[in-house]
């Protein structure tokens, strides 16, 4: 294969993350929307409740759309929920920071966290996650 072909995969695969992000993204926002504007909760707690909504939409779709992985979902999700929790901390650890210290209204504040977290949560699926085995070794569903 050549660079060039690698790199026009890689291209399409980082847009594919992408449009699984937005889903997820979605998921997240609707629900810390009507946790905080419809049911009165703290926007950290919302927050992170979007968040487990999110991650949940996302690794189904990453695994089958993004990184076609072949890795088994018993080696696969903990992985993905390992990223997905160092995330969750830095999501609750930014949105306290820019809401509570910085005092940023909070649908701002978790645009820029989400801008943020995107590259660890890519880079670190990518290389560690749904990352395909090498020739020869066990992979499987």
């Amino acid at each position: 294969m050549s660079v060039r072909d690698r790199l026009r995969g890689h291209a399409g695969r980082v847009l594919r993350f992408a449009a699984v992000g937005a889903v997820g993204t979605a998921a997240h926002y609707a629900l810390l929307l009507a946790l905080v504007e419809g049911a009165g909760v703290d926007p950290i707690v919302g927050s992170v409740a979007g968040f487990l909504l999110g991650a949940l939409v996302n690794y189904t779709m990453n695994r089958s759309l993004v990184f076609r992985s072949d890795r088994a979902h018993i080696e696969a999700l903990p992985r993905f929920l390992a990223i997905a929790g160092m995330g969750l901390c830095w999501n609750a650890l930014l949105m306290y920071l820019f809401v509570d210290l910085v005092g940023v209204h909070y649908l701002i504040a978790q645009i820029v966290t989400t801008a943020i977290l995107l590259g660890w949560h890519y880079v670190g699926n990518a290389l560690w996650t749904f990352r395909k085995h090498p020739a020869g070794t066990r992979g499987g569903r």
